[in-house]
């Protein structure tokens, strides 16, 4: 017994002097302080690609008559672009990343071709438009040979979805049909399925009358009455008169109103022979965006953007604000400035747009159109988004707003 507990005591001071540190068999006291280790400086990181995007705006023709306040602010559009760059570098620096931005404002009877050519020139590769229709296809077809990215971000034609889409044109603005689709689909689910449609003198006002009466067809809605506006804008003196007579056409739901100048549209609320809720281009209006939509981060986007710009976000501000960060969302993948690599990741499975409604928004490959949803709201307050629920698409409820892809005409070139 005592053999063995000799040994059994020799075993466990053998392990005691292997697990004893290095530096206590040593001799050292195991109180030394141990020197901490030296502060490494930090690597500053350097752009190693820069993506110039430019911005061109023709300013549009005013409406015949407008109230001092409602005014367009000088920086409308151009604002929402400058808070994109600034989005884009609060990821993109830690990448190696760099955004610069370029504007041009042409005047309402310049040529937008001329802001283009000084932006390519400059080296802008990525380029927002808001131009009319027929000076965005010449621009498009003027580079259709050259590395150059438009993104339309401006004009909602339809047209240049379809028969005059280009391939080197992106769209982040919602065509009409997209509006007139998302406030039908509200209008029939409310049960509201019979409109009256007064229609505008201007030949925008007659394509938006066109996409609601697309629209009536496609959702079940219902054009009981329809009239052509002839009052002109001095109605505005003696609307409490004329109104009345122009809208004494039988019984209607709702009266939709096609009014893209804004020439008389304010005017027929409550204004009309029956009191009915007015919608389309005033009254309950379809839009990109509004200044009080708050949901899913929103408030966010809004207070970042009064904070830069001391004024609310504007739909030019927040399509001006998507076309830049499109290219910034897809720079983070391709860390490239190539516009056609930056196409191809803005094409792909994997890409989408965060847009503060709820879900992410990307680009239909057939129209090159960004799907996203729809506001419908008043002066004070977002009443709901579209697409509504029930409206079923096979692949993205999105793809209910505008021309799907079957319905397409358009030919990338």
């Amino acid at each position: 017994m005592t053999r063995m507990a000799s040994a059994v005591g020799a075993t466990l001071f053998a392990m005691m002097c292997v697990s004893v540190p290095a530096g206590a068999q040593d001799g050292a006291s195991p109180t030394s302080p141990v020197a901490p280790l030296a502060a490494k400086p930090a690597k500053t990181i350097g752009p190693e690609q820069t993506f110039l995007i430019g911005v061109v705006r023709q300013i549009p023709e005013p409406p015949p008559w407008i109230a001092p306040l409602q005014m367009p602010p000088d920086d409308l559009g151009i604002a929402g672009a400058e808070l994109g760059i600034r989005d884009n570098l609060t990821s993109g620096r830690f990448l190696k990343l760099d955004y610069k931005l370029s504007s041009e404002i042409v005047p309402t009877d310049g040529d937008p071709l001329l802001a283009v050519e000084k932006l390519v020139e400059a080296g802008n590769r990525f380029i927002l438009l808001d131009v009319p229709p027929d000076a965005l296809v010449k621009i498009a077809d003027t580079y259709k040979d050259r590395d150059i990215l438009f993104i339309n971000v401006g004009a909602t034609d339809d047209r240049l979805r379809q028969q005059d889409c280009r391939a080197n044109v992106f769209h982040i603005a919602p065509s009409r049909s997209m509006l007139t689709d998302a406030l039908a689909q509200f209008l029939v689910t409310k049960r509201w399925q019979n409109w009256f449609l007064m229609v505008g003198r201007t030949d925008n006002d007659k394509l938006y009358a066109e996409a609601v009466r697309r629209s009536a067809k496609k959702f079940g809605g219902k054009i009981v009455a329809e009239k052509t506006w002839d009052y002109g804008p001095d109605a505005r003196a003696t609307a409490q008169s004329e109104v009345p007579r122009g809208t004494q056409v039988g019984e209607y739901d709702m009266l939709i109103v096609a009014d893209e100048l804004g020439e008389f549209g304010d005017i027929l609320p409550y204004n009309t022979w029956l009191s009915r809720p007015v919608a389309g281009t005033q009254g309950l209006m379809a839009l990109s965006w509004h200044p009080t939509m708050e949901n899913w981060g929103a408030s966010q986007l809004q207070s970042r953007f009064f904070k830069q710009s001391k004024r609310l976000m504007q739909p030019l501000d927040f399509q001006m604000w998507q076309g830049a960060f499109a290219v910034g969302s897809a720079s983070l993948k391709t860390r490239n400035s190539d516009p056609a690599k930056v196409k191809a990741q803005m094409l792909s499975p994997d890409y989408d747009l965060p847009v503060f409604k709820g879900v992410a928004a990307t680009f239909r490959d057939w129209d090159q159109q960004l799907r996203q949803p729809i506001l419908l709201t008043h002066a004070t307050n977002t009443v709901t988004l579209s697409p509504q629920a029930g409206f079923l698409h096979q692949s993205s409820p999105l793809d209910t707003l505008g021309f799907d892809r079957p319905e397409s005409r358009c030919k990338l070139k």
